[in-house]
Parts: C-alpha cells; sequence; structure tokens
C-alpha cells in the first residue's frame, strides 16, 4: 500500500511542478502563453495620437492585456461598440472565477492602468467596469453576435442578467485620463 500512494503522490507531483515551473518560467515573457499569464508587453510600437477607429477589433479574436498593477499580462476577448473598446470577464462570482479572473479583480480595485497589444500595436488604456447603462445591450450584442456565433433576444437577456447579477463583468478600454 506504501509503494502504491508514493507512485500516485508521483503521478500528481510531477506535472504539478511542471506547471508550477512553466508558469514561473512565463511570467516574466514579452506577453502571455495560451495557458498561462505573462509579464510586462514591450514588443510591438506605441500608439501615440488620436483615438484609432476600434472597428478593428471586429475581425481580431483575442488580445494580450496587461494590467500595471500588479504587473501581469494574459489574452482575452475583445470587441467594439459604437467607438469604444470593450473586455469581459466571465465566471466572477464562482470559485474558478475568483482564482482564473484575478486580473478582474485587481483591475476594479486598483488603478486600471493597463497596455493592450492588438495586432502588434500596444495602446495604453484605463479600464473602467461598466456594470449598468444603455450602452449595455449594443456590448452584449456584439459580444454574443462576434462569440457565440449569433445574438437571439434570450442570449442578449440572459447575458445582461448575467452583468446585472455580477457573473459577468464588462470593462471599457478606456484611453488614459479619461473621465
Amino acid at each position: 500500500m506504501r509503494i502504491f500512494l508514493q507512485i500516485i503522490g508521483l503521478i500528481v507531483l510531477i506535472p504539478a511542478i511542471a506547471l508550477l515551473t512553466i508558469k514561473l518560467d512565463k511570467q516574466n515573457n514579452d506577453g502571455p502563453s495560451i495557458l498561462f499569464p505573462g509579464g510586462k508587453l514591450t514588443s510591438g510600437e506605441l500608439h501615440t495620437g488620436a483615438e484609432p477607429d476600434w472597428t478593428l477589433t471586429d475581425d481580431v479574436s483575442i488580445i494580450e492585456l496587461q494590467l500595471e498593477d500588479p504587473l501581469s499580462s494574459r489574452r482575452i476577448f475583445v470587441m467594439e461598440n459604437e467607438g469604444k473598446v470593450y473586455i469581459p470577464s466571465g465566471y466572477m462570482r464562482s470559485f474558478l472565477g475568483r482564482i482564473w479572473k484575478e486580473w478582474a479583480f485587481q483591475a476594479d480595485e486598483g488603478n486600471g492602468l493597463a497596455v493592450v497589444r492588438i495586432n502588434g500595436i500596444r495602446y495604453e488604456r484605463q479600464l473602467k467596469r461598466v456594470s449598468a447603462g444603455p450602452e449595455l445591450e449594443g456590448i452584449v450584442n456584439k459580444m454574443a453576435k462576434k462569440y457565440a456565433g449569433g445574438a437571439t433576444p434570450e442570449m442578449v437577456s440572459e447575458n445582461l442578467e448575467r452583468i446585472a447579477n455580477g457573473d459577468t463583468w464588462i470593462f471599457e478600454m478606456a484611453p488614459r485620463g479619461d473621465t
């Protein structure tokens, strides 16, 4: 029985150590990997000047988002609505969501300063949580069309309810210094 438990321990311990090693190795990379958060976004031109036409995100499924405090980057969905750009974070009231979506809590509780990289260009942004308002229906409609294959009235209604209940959070990626 003792040998059996040692074998089971090794079967669990080896992958756990490997995953931890990979995670620690990736935390200082220029951007995240598919599975693990990364470090500071350093490559790519830093956008200056007027706000871009955010419809450019219509053809982009995933962007890289870096919080400045704490410094960490991850990959995330993005959508544009009425000239503004937004990111969602789901599963916010679940146990897994509190662990997996820690960045959203940090952005909401902190200063929200972020850098995003889209098509190799970095943009300095300020994350502002949107939990109510008339713009939410358009945002949710765009999100459903882009990531769920279509937006039915029921789907939009369900997603608006998830936002109202705090299960899904939406952040506007506003220009820095924009109040």
